[in-house]
């Protein structure tokens, strides 16, 4: 819901750009070719959005609430359970006893428990009811970052590999975030400003709707990397229609189009999802997060293809290119599917044989690097800080016990 809001407001600001320019064109009328006091359409633009934004952001730090515990919108009991589940998200243990324990409110009795329990070395297929505990305290994991949540996560090749992922797949997100209006001047017979960015609000509402529609059924289903490849599935077939279709063919490329931004918005905030439901550990966690936060480097990518150049030929050389680099996301993606899968029949066997103890694969780059650090004087110190963090003891995605959502 949160990141749908990006195309929401790509709708909205096609609607009110198509009304600024409208009622501000840049041709002044005759009569007043002199008169250089008016505004320009993006005057009046820049001014209207840039203001509705301030109010807003002012109204929304009074009206939003500032934790779960003072939602207005909810019930007193929804409060509690709504607190209770954060602080299950964060791998709060509180003490339980016959007094304290309050059952969940007979609405919300059939929601899952935010945290997976472990058992007989795997985890649960099901998940029971959940059942609140309550405490004097305000609980808050307040441990901040350990060396060894500094270490797995640097040293995490899947994460790695994801980011490249996450800004191959981001790129036509932010090319038409900004370049969309230019991708489809070409589409009207003359230059108008006001349609063509009229033009863009129904794109970004497909975007909106099956951003929805897929994230909604990878929630129910508890599966995010299939719809990330259906999504980007979608997203292929929209650019190679882009690219085949001759220009002189209006209406079918504005459709194709429709069809390229509904696949757009999917791969990114269901990477996010995936990568938050398997971390449980929540300092690797915020740093697996930051780190594929510079999945923002496909907006550099994204303008260097999209040049003023290419406006003649409909852009179609970007469209290659942004195709090339979707279909190579969606390989990495495979291979990050496949490689999990792997994974967890690798993790099963150990358990069925009792050797869940041992060192699993994702320290073995590091354990090297340990090794060379240690032959050389000035890095002894260094390797020895690194082997301490590894030493520190598996947690979480680490355990053999733990089984990787797919």
């Amino acid at each position: 819901m949160f990141y749908g809001q990006a195309a929401v407001g790509g709708a909205l600001g096609g609607v009110i750009s198509y009304f600024v320019f409208r009622r501000f064109p840049d041709n002044p009328e005759e009569g007043n070719l002199e008169d250089d006091t008016r505004w320009r359409s993006w005057q009046v633009l820049f001014m209207l959005e840039g203001s509705l934004t301030i109010i807003i952001a002012l109204i929304g730090y009074v009206w939003l609430p500032h934790s779960a515990a003072t939602a207005w919108f909810l019930t007193p009991r929804e409060r509690e359970y709504a607190t209770q589940r954060i602080m299950d998200d964060l791998s709060i243990s509180i003490q339980d006893d016959d007094n304290t324990g309050i059952h969940a409110p007979d609405e919300l009795e059939d929601e899952p428990t935010c945290s997976q329990s472990e058992h007989h070395g795997l985890l649960h297929a099901h998940l029971s009811k959940p059942t609140i505990t309550t405490t004097a305290l305000a609980a808050t994991d307040d441990r901040g970052l350990s060396p060894h949540d500094i270490v797995s996560a640097l040293f995490n090749p899947t994460i790695w590999h994801i980011l490249a992922c996450n800004i191959l797949s981001a790129i036509p997100v932010y090319a038409f975030q900004v370049f969309l209006p230019l991708v489809l001047a070409p589409l009207t017979s003359t230059p108008n400003p006001a349609l063509v960015n009229l033009l863009t609000a129904p794109p970004y509402i497909c975007g909106a709707v099956t951003l929805y529609v897929f994230a909604s059924y990878s929630d129910r289903h508890q599966k995010r990397l299939m719809p990330i490849l259906c999504g980007l599935a979608v997203v292929i077939t929209g650019l190679t229609m882009v690219v085949l279709l001759p220009r002189a063919w209006v209406a079918p490329r504005y459709i194709v189009l429709n069809v390229l931004l509904s696949g757009t918005f999917i791969a990114s905030p269901l990477t996010v999802a995936w990568i938050s439901g398997n971390t449980p550990s929540p300092g690797k966690r915020a740093l697996l997060l930051g780190i594929n936060g510079w999945g923002n480097l496909a907006g550099v990518f994204s303008a260097l293809l999209f040049q003023p150049k290419y406006r003649e030929s409909g852009y179609v050389v970007p469209f290659l290119w942004t195709l090339v680099c979707v279909a190579l996301a969606a390989g990495g993606y495979v291979v990050v599917y496949r490689g999990l899968k792997r994974e967890n029949a690798r993790r099963r066997k150990l358990v069925e044989m009792g050797r869940d103890g041992e060192e699993g694969t994702e320290y073995t780059v590091l354990r090297k690097v340990i090794r060379f650090l240690g032959r050389v004087r000035w890095g002894r110190r260094v390797g020895g800080w690194l082997e301490d963090a590894v030493d520190a003891g598996r947690e979480g995605d680490e355990k053999a016990t733990f089984m990787y959502g797919l």
